[in-house]
């Protein structure tokens, strides 16, 4: 299992961090307006209905008498009705917002993961990334919309059971306020703690959920090294780690809200005994207790409540924390705003104003190293490669080969240099503008979960099924569509899972093609190919390359003897260029990788014999 650590979050409770929900919760404001109003009426409500029970016990029950009752009764019962359409209101408000608001929080973190540079998701396990978009988005805006709102009813309610209180009898009143600093005491030394606990279980899910996303896509590679007790013991220990957290978050909140309850209910008892001395000495009357205890237990629930919703928004920053923090995360390469200005971006391109490709690229004097550190992988190199030149770069697994590639198409940027197209500094246009002329083959391609049709569209959407259908036959994945059922409308399932690796590398290919790019990059595009399909297809990429500037990343060298340049690479550094025939005549790493392969290619051969 991948080994990930993401960042960790400290802080105490902060309306800082809150507060950076406020662009979206503005979105909302007339509804929340609306949850917020009816709530309080709601309030309103439950303050004025032991006042009918004051009224009762005065006029009916101590007055012995009946008159009214009619008149009195419709009135409760009109109150009990508006209150619970106050409620069926609220609801449908508060699902409203649960739903949109989780939509455009998934939205926000899905369109600016698009901007984020391949060094993030190189890095990135995807089990973090749907823990946030989807776990957490919808924990934020569940809290919001319920616990949000009813923490304001409650909120209201208790103000306005203390507002009648303290002008029924300001003595008992003031017995229950005494309740509050009590409760914030224990809040103020509960919520750390239970803020600590609570995000080291959001951290360990995101952990948990790439565990299983890993578990499941390499199943097939578990079952046949047989590591399924591995891969259950290290899925058994996150989950145990998990669970141990998750106690320790409700061990505390098993104490903090039985104690603020405990506080409660000790008010109550307060009020009743010295209540019930009072009515004995005649100064306060049986009705008036009355109401005063059935204000003192009513608030009970409301304490609770907001203790309970309390603790869970004291957990909720953790998510909050947890969302921001990718949306506020940078990408690697962005664009100037001039540049934006004019060639647009990825999400509103300007492509009148993009200039036509050539494919002339220069890198001059480049020197680069990765983001995350280390020497330095090219220094001071330059290189002119004119539009329509083919370019071979070759090495041992891990040397480096798709650096330059990174660079050309700027995937990352020179730390020191220029790399020019057309004669021009590439940072002075769109990184859309560059991406749009490229052509990439990977060495494992991904499909998306679609038809063999729709996964060639991908190459140019507005393209017509005849085009699809050429370009497809241009690299002989027409004979992948032929094999199937539904033909070119046949699902390719997820990932391409229905499919060979030479089948979705056909697709991809022709998908390339589609795109009709000025720049082609197949990077070890063959090496996942059988004998026979890499026949079928080999004529297609000699043809295709032709007036393009092309990137061949190769692992078989005898597929890149016809390359105008080839790049030896070695340890991250180019140690040789130049043709086929040029470097096996210098006798240097390039012979030898040659003759090493063309050794073991001949042995293959005749022990398949």
């Amino acid at each position: 299992m991948a080994a990930f650590d993401e960042q960790e979050y400290t802080k105490d409770f902060d309306l800082n961090i809150w507060k950076r929900l406020l662009p979206i919760l503005a979105r909302y404001k007339a509804v929340i307006l609306a949850m917020i109003t009816i709530n309080g009426l709601t309030a309103v409500i439950d303050v004025a209905i032991p006042l009918f029970q004051q009224y009762a016990i005065k006029h009916f029950i101590e007055a012995d008498t009946l008159d009214g009752l009619p008149l009195f009764a419709l009135a409760y019962l009109g109150a009990i009705l508006l209150e619970a359409v106050m409620v069926v209101g609220f609801a449908r408000q508060a699902m409203h917002v649960e739903m949109f608001l989780g939509r455009d929080l998934r939205q926000d973190l899905f369109r600016h993961l698009q901007t984020l540079s391949l060094s993030f998701y190189n890095v990135t396990p995807v089990g973090y990334l749907i823990t946030r978009v989807m776990n957490d988005t919808n924990r934020i805006a569940g809290n919001i919309a319920w616990n949000l709102t009813d923490m304001a009813w409650a909120l209201l309610y208790v103000v306005g059971v203390f507002a009648a209180m303290l002008a029924l009898n300001w003595q008992l009143a003031l017995v229950v306020i005494l309740v509050v600093p009590a409760i914030a005491a224990l809040t103020g030394w509960f919520q750390p703690r239970i803020l600590h606990w609570n995000r080291k279980v959001r951290k360990i899910n995101s952990k948990i959920t790439g565990a299983f996303n890993e578990g499941i896509s390499g199943a097939k590679t578990s079952k046949t090294m047989v590591i399924e007790d591995q891969e259950i013991g290290a899925f058994r220990d996150l989950t145990g780690s998990m669970r141990q957290s998750g106690v320790r978050a409700a061990r505390l909140n098993a104490v903090y809200i039985p104690l603020a309850l405990f506080f409660s209910s000790m008010a109550v008892a307060i009020v009743l005994l010295r209540g019930g001395y009072l009515v004995v000495g005649q100064v306060l009357d049986i009705a008036t207790l009355s109401v005063f205890l059935t204000y003192a237990m009513g608030i009970f629930e409301p304490i609770q409540q907001t203790a309970a919703n309390l603790a869970e928004f004291i957990a909720l920053q953790a998510s909050i924390e947890r969302v921001t923090g990718l949306l506020d995360e940078k990408p690697l390469i962005t664009d100037d705003p001039k540049v934006v200005e004019k060639y647009g971006d990825a999400f509103h391109p300007k492509r009148e104003n993009w200039e036509p490709i050539r494919g002339d690229i220069e890198f001059d004097d480049v020197t680069f190293r990765y983001p995350d550190g280390g020497d330095n992988v090219l220094e001071h190199f330059s290189l002119k490669i004119p539009a329509g030149t083919t370019v071979a770069i070759v090495g041992e697994t891990g040397a480096g080969k798709s650096t330059l590639v990174n660079l050309a198409c700027r995937f990352f940027e020179p730390t020191g240099g220029r790399i020019l197209i057309d004669g021009r500094d590439y940072r002075e246009r769109s990184q859309l503008w560059l991406h749009s002329s490229i052509g990439y083959v990977l060495q494992s391609p991904h499909l998306f979960s679609g038809t063999v049709r729709d996964n060639i569209r991908y190459g140019r959407l507005d393209a017509t099924d005849a085009e699809i259908e050429a370009a497809a036959r241009a690299v002989s994945a027409d004979t992948v569509a032929a094999k199937l059922d539904k033909g070119w409308d046949s699902p390719v399932g997820e990932g391409g899972d229905r499919l060979s690796t030479g089948e979705k590398q056909l697709i991809s290919f022709a998908r390339a093609v589609l795109a009709d790019p000025r720049i082609f990059v197949l990077d070890e595009a063959t090496s996942s190919i059988d004998t026979q399909t890499e026949q079928l297809i080999q004529q297609a990429i000699d043809h295709l390359l032709k007036d393009r500037t092309s990137f061949l990343i190769a692992h078989r060298l005898s597929t890149i003897r016809k390359a105008d340049l080839i790049l030896v690479v070695r340890d991250g550094r180019i140690v040789e260029q130049g043709t086929h025939e040029t470097l096996l005549r210098a006798r240097g790493y390039y012979h030898d990788l040659y003759s090493k392969q063309f050794a073991e290619e001949n042995a293959a051969k005749i022990l398949g014999a």
